[in-house]
């Protein structure tokens, strides 16, 4: 079976930016005949350097996704999120409404290593190894054992917003690893119900731009029978993409 390809959604002489599938890995490795990286290959500049990536989605985790097409490009934005100088939008379908509806997760993520698995968990600030992690979360509709919920992470750690939701007693639908259900309303969670919406950060040039991608049909498809479709319509409004001022 052919790997799901990305979408294209924004190209210039520095960066390029993609609507990532869900099922697509952003890096190659070991088992992993395609991913983002290998896709992007086709945009290399006429050096034949490929484009680099500056931050990461998971496998399951679509949506909005940038890679550098320079090496000046690439440290300019690598450096931007690790100055926390990006603003990243989330939406995700939970498996109960957050206590309360809105608020701050400040609580820092260690990592282990489980059946030869990485994982994350909650950890003591004081703790060897923990690193802190700090997301602010909102909730846009709940209705039964389901809600929708907007995040917003302040820091970048590996599964952040699945752990820390997971910690609100509110996980991720599909994500199988931290306790989210593989069903909601009836319905098979067909994957990890997260989507990267937006992403405003400093574009080389000088300027600030902001890409955004519409969740994709399996969301919109688990969300609107559980009484979330028309806050996730109203949460995402009108698709657009771009710089601007």
């Amino acid at each position: 079976m052919a790997e799901p390809r990305a979408r294209l959604l924004h190209q210039d002489e520095s960066l390029l930016v993609f609507d990532k599938p869900a099922g697509l890995a952003a890096q190659g490795g070991s088992g992993i005949a395609e991913s983002l990286e290998t896709q992007a290959a086709a945009y290399a500049k006429a050096s034949g350097k490929p484009p680099r990536l500056v931050h990461r989605l998971d496998r399951d985790t679509s949506g909005v996704i940038v890679l550098a097409r320079t090496k000046p490009a690439a440290a300019f934005l690598s450096a931007a999120f690790a100055e926390r100088r990006v603003r990243k939008s989330y939406l995700a379908v939970v498996c109960a409404a957050p206590a309360p509806a809105a608020g701050v997760i400040d609580a820092p993520l260690k990592k282990e290593t489980r059946n030869r698995l990485d994982i994350m968990r909650i950890a003591a600030p004081e703790a060897p190894g923990a690193l802190p992690a700090r997301t602010q979360y909102e909730t846009l509709a709940a209705h039964g054992g389901a809600a929708l919920v907007r995040l917003q992470p302040d820091t970048g750690r590996m599964h952040q917003l699945r752990v820390h939701l997971a910690h609100l007693g509110s996980p991720i639908a599909g994500d199988g690893k931290y306790g989210g259900l593989l069903a909601l309303g009836g319905a098979a969670v067909p994957r990890l119900m997260l989507h990267a919406a937006a992403l405003e950060l400093p574009h080389p040039d000088g300027s600030r731009v902001t890409f955004s991608a519409p969740p994709p049909h399996d969301f919109v498809t688990l969300a609107a029978p559980l009484g979330l479709g028309a806050a996730l319509e109203i949460a995402y409004g009108p698709p657009a993409s771009g710089p601007h001022d």
